[in-house]
């Protein structure tokens, strides 16, 4: 939710502020408090604040997003600004109680027979004129507000006359939402509150020589007093017997110990609390970890261990039990790797001689990067626990070693077993992990003593399955895309050295010798260097698992055929290679480090030759001539992969970036196409006499303040000129700190120097002016400065890698940003958005809440005032419709472009809503803009507010349809259209007018469809974005069979409304729970929101729906869904019963970014594989086709890296 920088109370009901006296509180009638007191529930938790001196707030509780100055009350009348935060001003305070059958409310065998507490407040978001309780809903005063409550007062009041639920009812609860969700917690609260009081009461009567027994009399007079109030028989079942074994229930019933004829009291326990967590740290006092390990196999259901490695020496002080475990029925479940070769042979094979025990292992550990420890004993008495620490399964570890380790309970941590238990799941269904059975025992020892000795036997890699990271599948599935979906055969792939492109091309080449079997598939493989051949050929076997494919021909090696050829480019021009081939004889060919290709000795290769796919590579697509390579492939990039990711695999070193408070100001400078005027720029910067020199001054400070020691620094910093390049080295040197300027000036022989005085520490900085040609590449530099403003974002994204480069003994790269008062033009929000990993928030919320977003081990810091200057930018060019305005009215200027809908989306790097939330359409911008003619057209408010729903759209058979049908509406039979375009045209007339239609003859909705054309505009409009979404899809859709003609595509997004009217269910807006049964089409629909808290991290809800892996779903039923139900039984079998069911999944049920509800992803058809549980039912399903890379990290949470 936004944040919050001040707070403050609203007054008792019907009461006014009076001025607040010094002292900085404010008074209502006796009451104080004050103003910052950030901890008063009534505080609006969905509110943004605008930082322009105005005060003003808008409140995102609800769509209507009323943005309100000091004073103002929303269109709900109950929440208002107060100095500049919106407050709840019916928190704690009902119009009226009363206590309903809960028959009477809409719930559907929802504990039947029992009553419900109904409470509301005033004021309501809806303007229904009809309303039975506008009196209390649409109340102007507050005088409705007769009875104050607080949330633990309602829930009290409800727990003292046996009532078990409480209804939010009288007026839509949206509007006092605060007080609804701390009504409902207020339960817990109290809950957590009675039992630490029980636990002092329980505490009390042993201390006065009591007795279990008396303990158990205290117990069971609480049960009786709750069934006494509850009136509910099922209490009494709950009463403790004499031996209190059911609270200490290690065993089920059916437990083999038990028929044995032995009690759960003859179990050997272990020492620590079956219900509390615990901390073993090896000190004296301490259980040794192997006899806790120990007690607690014996009385387990099932087990779960993951390990590092595995060690003889600690697994026989197991042995015995788990071999006692296994043969008793338990089932055991290990996952392991070979990890420095640690893990040994003989302990993998006395493990998988047990019975109901299987065995997974990774034998690529610089893939798996597992160090996680965690021995997992479930019991389905409900008392499961789990150690996890740093202890792997040795001697040492889990005896003498200094070793921490927490042992976590069920019942004390159930969420945390919950994550355990799913993350568990997740490996063990991921592919780097692979079964083990007696046939692996070769494999694994090569594997241990690979590891062991860094072994250079590859052979046995031709016999692994090369498996690509999810950011090689993300490219893999782009590439295809831009094959399939735009027919770009010549693609360019840009990504980090070490981050695998490849592996990226070869398995690209795996996949297109798949697609045509029998083919020869013939490769040209072009590179500079020979040892980038001899690399790329051992990959390229290694991922087609051939150890004969391909040959060299390069330096003094000769190639016996040519038909899988890697060949260095030298070797291609002296051979004269294109006398020897065809132009079509290859039909794939990667050009390696194709930055180089723009050099005349690549321009005969890719001139003459025509393969059915031409793949480039490289780290950098900017040569040091100022060439680009771009042209070769339209202009496009196909596939990259972001900055971000690169440091959360450990490709790129993380980075510290701190925005310094310039004292510099830039407002005022000329702004001329794309950027400040730079000579106007250089002299602020060097000639401006005591600015200039007091802003170097702030730049040495800086560096002072932030760098760890500046004698360890080496360091590049970005300037304006060339003049301004050598002012800051002459300043620099002037103060002690040695420095030079490297300009495009300088002679090969200076800037091989430089690096090398850098690099030794003979100086600390080199101060540039353009990367493109002063070829300044030195992995080692660890400081970067930015002492000027850099307008593009690829531009900044270039400088900023120039220290990102891995180098040994380098911890990460400090970032020394200068920022001051800007122009308004300048786009301070990419730049922030591009160093942000997977954020759905703005980035002001981003700022305001710490750059929550930031790359693993990264961390980013803006100075107060800096903030300041960053928020007002933002805020004024997109936050603001003036902003926007401002941008559309100089674009031409600026740009050089024409001002149109994808030029200035692609320009700006906006998303089509930032515009279309706003409740503008891009025709109306431009006439605010003054670029245009004024229009008047009858749709305008219709389509305006449809065009944020279309702006998601993504499916290109139903675009097509739209492009197809929209320009000849005046002439199309609609009752005439195909079945399948019957559904594709009512998907569109519910986006557009919220509704379905009934009938395609009806008067009114032909009225609707033929009223487009009489908004030429707006429709060209429409017709505009929609091929802007289809340009920009990215991924391959399909039809999904679900029995009919049904026009939702496979991994496509839609509105709830649009896919439940593609179903033929014409009522979507009846639909409230996340799961929907359609009968005539024998379908179960699922809406799932994987965060159901709406914020990014939420451990109480975030296991409940979760991909397992690319194949499986782990989904939760309804509450009330029984495994032996009619539901339930339809869900297990139906298949038998020939009923399908269809998986939409969605992050947040709200997007957070531009407002309303958010929309569903198609994951097509899934089928049941097993559950657990019943009132809820957690289900385990397989989808019919793999969830694509681009949406794992959503839907599976707990990914890694």
């Amino acid at each position: 939710m936004p944040s919050i920088n001040a707070a403050t109370i609203s007054p008792p009901a019907g009461k006014r502020w009076r001025e607040a006296p010094e002292g900085g509180h404010r008074e209502s009638c006796g009451h104080t408090a004050s103003v910052t007191d950030v901890r008063n529930p009534a505080i609006a938790r969905w509110q943004t604040q605008f930082h322009d001196g105005t005060n003003r707030a808008r409140c995102e509780l609800c769509p209507r997003r009323c943005v309100l100055k000091p004073g103002q009350r929303g269109f709900c009348f109950v929440r208002s600004n107060h100095d500049g935060l919106i407050v709840s001003d019916t928190y704690g305070r009902s119009s009226g109680f009363a206590v309903d059958p809960v028959e009477k409310k809409p719930l559907n065998h929802f504990h039947p027979g029992s009553s419900v507490l109904s409470f509301g407040t005033a004021g309501c978001n809806s303007g229904c004129r009809f309303c039975q309780n506008w009196d209390i809903a649409k109340a102007r005063s507050f005088d409705r507000l007769g009875m104050e409550a607080s949330p633990e007062k309602i829930a009290q009041v409800a727990a003292d006359r046996g009532i078990d639920s409480v209804a939010f009812t009288y007026n839509d609860p949206i509007v006092f939402a605060e007080y609804a969700i701390d009504t409902a917690e207020a339960s817990k609260g109290l809950a957590q509150y009675l039992t630490e009081v029980v636990q002092k009461g329980l505490d009390n009567v042993q201390d006065n020589g009591g007795g279990i027994e008396a303990q158990i009399e205290l117990a069971n007079q609480i049960v009786s007093t709750i069934q006494t109030t509850t009136k509910e028989a099922d209490f009494a079942a709950l009463g403790v017997d004499q031996r209190a074994e059911q609270l200490l229930a290690l065993l089920r019933e059916s437990d083999p110990f038990l028929a044995a004829g032995k009690a759960a009291k003859d179990i050997e326990r272990p020492e620590t609390s079956l219900a509390q967590s615990s901390l073993f740290t090896g000190a004296i006092h301490e259980p040794q970890m192997y006899t806790e390990l120990r007690k607690e196999i014996v009385s387990a259901d099932r087990i779960d261990m993951l390990v590092s490695f595995i060690k003889w020496s600690g697994l026989r002080l197991l042995m015995d039990e788990l071999r006692q475990f296994t043969q008793n029925g338990g089932e055991l479940r290990i996952i392991t790797t070979s990890y420095m070769g640690a893990t040994d042979v003989k302990a993998i094979e006395e493990l998988r001689q047990l019975p109901n025990t299987k065995i997974k292992v990774s034998y690529d550990t610089k893939r798996t990067r597992l160090h996680a420890k965690t021995y997992v004993f479930y019991r389905n008495t409900g008392f499961t626990t789990a150690y996890v620490g740093s202890s792997n399964l040795s001697n040492a570890a889990i005896s003498s070693g200094l070793e921490w380790n927490v042992k976590v309970t069920k019942k004390d941590l159930p969420e945390t077993i919950d994550k355990i238990a799913a993350t568990f799941e997740s490996y063990w269904n991921a592919g780097e992990f692979e079964y083990y059975d007696e046939g692996q025992r070769e494999r694994l020892t090569r594997a241990l003593k690979a590891e062991k000795y860094s072994e250079t036997d590859h052979s046995g890699i031709y016999t692994l399955d090369i498996q690509p990271y999810s950011y090689q599948q993300e490219i893999l599935d782009k590439l295809e895309a831009e094959r399939a979906v735009r027919g770009h055969t010549r693609n360019l792939v840009v990504a980090a050295t070490g981050t695998g492109k490849t592996v990226i091309s070869a398995l690209d080449y795996k996949r297109f010798c798949k697609q045509r079997p029998g083919l020869p598939c013939r490769l040209l493989f072009v590179a500079h260097r020979e040892e980038i051949l001899k690399q790329s050929l051992y990959t390229f076997r290694a991922v087609l698992k051939d150890a004969n494919f391909g040959e060299l021909l390069v330096g003094n090696y000769k190639a016996d055929s040519i038909d899988h050829l890697f060949i260095s480019i030298q070797t291609f021009n002296s051979q004269d290679f294109t006398a020897k081939a065809g132009a079509a004889f290859y039909d794939y060919i990667v050009v390696d480090e194709f930055h180089h290709a723009a050099a005349p000795t690549y321009q005969k290769l890719l001139e003459y030759y025509r393969p059915q796919i031409l793949l480039g590579l490289t780290a950098t697509p900017e040569r040091m001539d100022g060439k680009s390579v771009l042209d070769y492939f339209g202009g496009r990039i196909a596939a990259e992969i972001r900055l971000p990711e690169a440091i959360d695999r450990k490709l790129l070193c993380p980075f510290q970036y701190f925005g310094v408070t310039d004292t510099a100001d830039l407002s005022s400078l000329k702004w001329r196409t794309g950027g400040y005027d730079k000579a106007e720029l250089s002299n602020l910067y060097t000639f401006s006499g005591i600015v200039a020199q007091r802003r170097a001054d702030l730049v040495v400070n800086s560096i002072l303040k932030y760098v760890t020691d500046i004698d360890e620094v080496k360091g590049l910093g970005f300037c304006a000129s060339i003049e301004h390049a050598r002012f800051m080295a002459n300043y620099f040197n002037t103060h002690g700190i040695p420095s030079m300027a490297l300009t495009g000036d300088s002679s090969d022989e200076e800037r091989s120097t430089a690096k090398q005085r850098l690099v030794s520490g003979e100086i600390r900085f080199i101060f540039v002016v353009d990367i493109y040609n002063e070829g300044v590449d030195i992995p080692e530099v660890n400081t970067v400065l930015f002492l000027r403003p850099t307008e593009s974002l690829t531009v900044f994204l270039q400088q900023l890698g120039r220290g990102l480069r891995l180098a040994e003994n380098k911890e990460c790269l400090t970032v020394l940003d200068f920022i001051g008062q800007a122009n308004k033009k300048y786009n301070f929000e990419e730049k922030f958005a591009a160093l942000l990993s997977n954020t759905t928030h703005s980035v002001s919320r981003e700022i305001k809440e710490g750059f929550v977003s930031a790359p693993k081990g990264c961390y980013i810091q803006l100075e107060k005032i800096a903030a300041k200057y960053v928020l007002d930018n933002i805020s004024a060019s997109y936050d603001r419709t003036s902003g926007l305005v401002a941008r559309a009215a100089s674009f031409t200027e600026d740009t050089g472009l024409p001002l149109t809908l994808g030029n200035f989306l692609d320009y700006y790097h906006l998303d089509p809503r930032a515009i279309y939330s706003k409740k503008l359409c891009f025709a109306r911008l431009c006439v605010r803009a003054g670029v245009v003619d004024d229009f008047a057209e009858p749709l305008e408010e219709t389509l305006t507010k449809a065009f944020a729903r279309f702006a998601v759209v993504d499916s290109r058979r139903w675009i097509h349809f739209l492009l197809d049908l929209l320009p000849k509406l005046d002439n199309t039979d609609f009752s005439k259209l195909s079945p399948i375009e019957q559904r594709m045209l009512q998907m569109f007339y519910v986006t557009v007018w919220g509704k379905a239609a009934e009938d395609w003859n009806r008067e009114d909705v032909l009225d609707d469809l033929y009223a487009l054309s009489d908004s030429p505009i707006l429709l060209g409009e429409l017709q505009t974005l929609l091929q802007y979404q289809y340009d920009r899809i990215d991924f391959i859709d399909e039809p999904v069979d679900v029995g009919f003609n049904c026009p939702l595509d496979l991994h496509c997004t839609y509105t709830r409304d649009q896919l439940l009217v593609a179903l033929d269910f014409l009522k979507p807006s009846t639909v409230r729970e996340g799961v929907k049964w359609l009968p005539e089409k024998q379908l179960d629909v699922f809406f799932v929101t994987l965060n159901k808290a709406d914020k990014d991290y939420s451990p109480t809800t975030m296991y409940n729906d979760y991909s397992i892996n690319e194949n499986l779903f782990h989904w939760q039923s309804q509450s009330t869904t029984a495994e032996n139900s009619a539901t339930g039984q339809r869900y297990i079998h139906h298949r038998e019963k020939g009923s399908r069911v269809l998986l939409f999944v969605r992050e947040f049920k709200a997007d957070s970014r531009f407002g309303g509800a958010a929309a569903y992803t198609y994951l097509g058809t899934v089928n049941y594989v097993r559950h657990e549980g019943s009132r809820p039912m957690n289900i385990t399903w397989k989808l019919d086709r793999p969830i694509p890379a681009r949406f794992l990290k959503k839907t599976n949470k707990l990914i890694v890296g």
